[in-house]
């Protein structure tokens, strides 16, 4: 069977909240929409995609995609996926492009989205994503991929300890209290970053 250019998916909830109903909702997906989905789970794997295609499932997030079994042969698909962006391990970290960083340690990492992050506290000069992005450049960030799921090239820097000090000192840049307090508490010794590609 070839792969067609709409698919019929029927889309459930995978969340974990014991015994429940949920809905199941039916609908018609282009080709590059399942794809994109398959990707977030595989990478750019065309033997693997080829198989998620042939099982007829795939878990993305909360969510369970299926669909009838297709049986593409393995030159289609990697034509297919030949639109997608591949990983570019001699990208240069571009800090312009940052949309989001994550603080990582030994505890639960912690999310900082770009726009909220560049927010000011009142007669403050600077904002925590300037601090964020000065110490991305201190420990000079490495390729670690790229994400399907975000769109975007991912970067880790391993934090010194004197630059993560600083860090969660400059936290107190932050307008939102409840954050920077989550920030000055954590053990973070890894930036990961997230670049959108022009």
């Amino acid at each position: 069977m070839a792969l067609p250019d709409r698919i019929p998916v029927k889309i459930s909830s995978e969340a974990a909240v014991g015994l429940s109903l949920t809905p199941v909702v039916r609908q018609e997906l282009a080709r590059a929409q399942l794809l994109e989905n398959i990707l977030r789970v595989t990478g750019k794997d065309a033997g693997r995609v080829r198989e998620i295609l042939r099982q007829g499932t795939v878990v993305n997030g909360a969510s369970r995609f299926r669909w009838e079994a297709i049986h593409a042969e393995a030159e289609e698909v990697t034509v297919a996926l030949a639109g997608f962006p591949d990983a570019e391990p001699w990208r240069p970290f571009e800090a312009a492009r940052c949309v989001r960083a994550r603080l990582a340690g030994t505890r639960a990492p912690i999310e900082l989205e770009r726009e909220a992050a560049s927010r000011r506290r009142w007669l403050r000069r600077r904002s925590f994503w300037e601090a964020v992005l000065e110490a991305a450049a201190k420990a000079a960030p490495t390729y670690h991929g790229y994400s399907y799921g975000d769109r975007a090239d991912v970067y880790h820097a391993e934090l010194s300890g004197e630059t993560a000090a600083w860090l969660r000192e400059q936290s107190r840049l932050l307008p939102y209290e409840s954050l920077a307090l989550t920030i000055r508490e954590a053990s973070c010794q890894r930036l990961e970053l997230w670049v959108e590609r022009a």
